[in-house]
């Protein structure tokens, strides 16, 4: 069973090298005239699936990256076509595109972070002149 996960590990990293140079060197589609960048692939314990995990450079409209995955998803024949020629896979797995959002929940989560900080900085700021203006009034 361990080995097998770890056969699973290593086929997903290879996966995921070879669909991310595929992307950059021989897909030409113009609806694909972004840098797309593949962050993570997750393989059927049976490797007859793999769910591709994708962002889209500076991308953040929601119609725009569902149109992109359709893109993926029409040539994903292709891409298996390409994947058999090197990998040594019997049978190479259908793959399923995805958007990956954790770069933009962690954009999301660090502004909320600062934002909350500057807050922080602000009040105590604010705590320490009324502070002040007590002692001065004594």
């Amino acid at each position: 069973m361990e080995k097998e996960c770890g056969r699973l590990q290593r086929i997903a990293q290879e996966l995921h090298r070879e669909i991310a140079v595929i992307l950059q060197s021989e897909i030409r589609d113009p609806r694909l005239n972004i840098m797309v960048t593949v962050s993570g692939v997750d393989v059927s314990r049976d490797l007859s699936h793999a769910k591709v995990f994708v962002t889209f450079l500076n991308e953040k409209e929601d119609v725009q990256i569902q149109m992109r995955l359709l893109v993926l998803s029409k040539v994903s024949g292709y891409i298996r076509t390409l994947l058999s020629k090197v990998m040594t896979l019997r049978v190479i797995p259908r793959l399923t595109f995805c958007h990956d959002n954790s770069l933009i929940e962690g954009e999301r989560m660090s502004s909320l972070i600062s934002s909350l900080v500057t807050l922080d900085t602000h009040r105590r700021a604010l705590a320490e002149d009324k502070m002040e203006e007590g002692h001065l009034n004594s």
